[in-house]
């Protein structure tokens, strides 16, 4: 069990220094290196993001910089999405064919995590706008902001559900594009904030389907909490410039060789 705490530890520091979503590096973890099956993986990690990020909500609501409208817009089209995906999942049972298309979901997740880590800096540069209600949508779609907010949430809690990946770096792209005139920690504050809930109700939705394995939650929170204190202190002294692309790589080789191999053995099944 000491093994799962190092892990917890090691990606506690690492989203500690770069600001990755955990989910995007616990998940395949446990799948990759100790042999979990995807919706038991997917189950875990679900519950440990809602415990590492409930501290995280906690820090920003007293800061302020959590939007709340925007929170509860979010929330309006994840959770209910969330439920609905968990009782889909209780409807069709956890047969092969659905653990592989949670891998393949994850796989492509991990994937749109690398490639927006490795972008967001020029995401951030176009939307360095004047004018305070601009956003990256077309002028003729601003009006529609707001509903697009609950869209967007809809799509996040049907990929965090079936993944646990897609809370962070994705939701934190979709509220930069939606409202890039928020203050950068804001931004963070809103969408650590908006995790926790959509977490915490999918996979309480998967603690119901016996895929959480809490002994092993326990000991990944055991590390990661210290290591996301000891990594947010690295942060501002080692090169972000160099590790964010790192990891996004990493990530990429990982999401491509993962989905490379469900889909080979989803066509040889069929």
């Amino acid at each position: 069990m000491l093994a799962f705490s190092v892990a917890g530890l090691v990606v506690g520091v690492a989203v500690g220094v770069t600001g990755v979503g955990g989910g995007s590096l616990m998940t395949p973890l446990l799948i990759l290196i100790f042999g979990f099956a995807p919706s038991a993986a997917v189950g875990t990690d679900l519950l440990y993001a809602a415990g590492t990020k409930g501290f995280g909500t906690w820090l920003h609501g007293r800061q302020q910089t959590v939007d709340w409208r925007v929170v509860g817009l979010m929330a309006a089209g994840s959770l209910p999405a969330a439920i609905i995906t968990i009782i889909w999942l209780h409807y069709v049972g956890l047969n092969p064919w659905v653990e592989t298309l949670m891998t393949i979901t994850l796989c492509v997740a991990i994937i749109a995590t690398a490639v927006l880590t490795l972008v967001r800096k020029q995401i951030m540069a176009r939307m360095d706008v004047t004018d305070a209600e601009a956003s990256g949508l077309p002028p003729g779609l601003l009006k529609l902001r707001e509903p697009i907010t609950v869209f967007g949430g809809v799509v996040l809690g049907i990929l965090v559900t079936l993944s646990s990946v897609g809370a962070g770096v994705l939701g934190t792209t979709m509220l930069l594009l939606l409202y890039p005139r928020r203050a950068a920690i804001r931004i963070v504050g809103t969408d650590i904030a908006h995790a926790v809930p959509l977490t915490l109700v999918a996979g309480i939705g998967h603690l119901s389907l016996g895929t959480t394995d809490l002994p092993v939650l326990g000991f990944l929170l055991l590390g990661s909490l210290p290591g996301i204190y000891i990594g947010t202190r690295l942060g501002s002294r080692l090169p972000d410039g160099l590790l964010r692309p790192i990891i996004s790589v990493l990530l990429l080789v990982i999401g491509a060789s993962m989905l490379f191999d469900s889909v080979t053995s989803l066509m040889h099944a069929v």
